[in-house]
């Protein structure tokens, strides 16, 4: 080593990997007698890193959680990884009311160096994401459940569907799925004795009361009960709409999901979404600007013709 500093940083290093050493692993590591070994590991304490130690021949050293957290030591790789996923994290929008991914970052760019500037700027600039549908995730929230989830502890949140309809709901969490650009909730609806989905960053005033459950059951397959209820909704309803138009056209007018809009040629294509509400949906379509044919469900078609027949109406016949 090149001196006391770069040993400790070294130590540090060694030490933030999370696994437990001997005293023989790190003085043979760092080069350093036994004694200056114990000297550093006291310095480090000094600096407000909670290194543990088990007595025994040689000693063993670990370093524990602490009451705040201490500077971290990232290599190369790591600090790049970092960087990237903060950035990506702060596109999607998975924040809090701080802005806790775009202060970290901040953090990150500032002491970056110029070799992994190039790196991390690399990766970015031959990455595309695509962030203009996701709505804007309370890491909070997400915080929240994943506690109570863990703790098996009901919760109360509000809820807003869809077609904006908000309700109060009472729930068990269970699981949090990321499902393309969304985050799930997995829950036992208690007032409606059944498992629902609900998607995320619809979820707002979480409460969690200090009640507590015994966990259930959980779906076979719960990533695939997530899934199937994000694309077809509990009531099995789903609308598939023709549009005369190419699908690059009707993605950007519509802000539909991927996963519910194909090409049919190079002149049209088909939507396919769950629906909360026919109305929203008879009111949405038009909206999008082209010509397009309802080709189901029926209460897709008597919606839309009732909502013809007012606009009708409002303007004279």
């Amino acid at each position: 080593m090149h001196g006391p500093s770069a040993r400790m940083l070294e130590l540090l290093s060694l030490l933030q990997t999370g696994r437990t050493w001997s005293g023989a692993d790190l003085t043979e590591r760092l080069g350093v007698s036994p004694r200056t070994l114990r000297r550093d590991v006291e310095r480090l304490r000094e600096l407000g890193f909670p290194v543990s130690s088990v007595s025994g021949p040689g000693g063993r050293y670990q370093l524990a959680a602490g009451r705040a957290m201490p500077p971290l030591l990232l290599t190369d790789e790591e600090a790049v990884a970092t960087v990237v996923g903060l950035r990506f994290a702060a596109l999607a929008r998975v924040d809090g009311a701080t802005g806790a991914a775009d202060g970290a970052l901040r953090k990150l760019e500032q002491v970056l160096p110029s070799r992994l500037r190039y790196r991390v700027a690399a990766v970015l600039a031959s990455t595309e994401a695509v962030s203009r549908a996701v709505g804007l995730l309370d890491l909070r929230v997400l915080q929240l459940l994943a506690t109570a989830a863990h703790a098996h502890q009901d919760v109360r949140f509000g809820y807003t569907t869809r077609a904006g309809e908000r309700s109060e709901r009472r729930a068990e969490p269970y699981r949090q799925v990321l499902l393309g650009k969304r985050w799930y909730l997995l829950a036992w609806d208690i007032d409606r004795r059944d498992w629902r989905t609900f998607r995320i960053d619809r979820i707002t005033d979480v409460t969690v009361p200090g009640t507590t459950f015994t966990p259930r059951p959980l779906p076979p397959d719960p990533v695939s009960f997530v899934q199937s209820s994000a694309d077809f909704p509990l009531s099995r309803h789903r609308g598939v709409v023709r549009f005369d138009a190419p699908v690059s056209v009707v993605s950007e007018r519509l802000m539909a999901e991927a996963d519910t809009l194909e090409a049919l040629d190079e002149h049209s294509c088909r939507f396919v979404t769950p629906v909360d509400s026919w109305e929203w949906l008879a009111v949405t379509l038009p909206m999008v600007g082209v010509p397009y044919t309802i080709e189901g469900p029926p209460e897709l078609v008597k919606r839309s013709r009732e909502l013809a027949d007012r606009i009708r109406a409002a303007t004279g016949g």
